[in-house]
């Protein structure tokens, strides 16, 4: 399955937006089987900041693991914030 952020905006900011986006895609999320990717595509993201990542990947990251990889990476709002939240805490 791949997850175009761009279509919850292309300015991606704060807790509780995350947290809705993130609640909107969960029954889509119940369909996908066990065996597949779930890729994360930034391509038409202009900014993300990290607490709507946390809101959205972190739990993404936290049901899917491994499965999930992320395409479209080289925004550098992008970049630092996924940097931010693979700091150890």
């Amino acid at each position: 399955m791949i997850i175009q952020l761009d279509k919850f905006g292309t300015t991606l900011v704060s807790r509780p937006s995350g947290k809705e986006a993130f609640l909107a895609f969960s029954p889509t999320l119940n369909q996908i089987s066990t065996e597949e990717e779930v890729i994360v595509d930034f391509k038409g993201v202009i900014v993300l900041t990290p607490s709507w990542a946390d809101e959205f990947l972190t739990p993404l990251k936290k049901r899917f693991g491994a499965r999930v990889q992320l395409l479209s990476t080289e925004n550098p709002s992008v970049q630092a914030t996924l940097s931010i939240l693979n700091q150890p805490q």
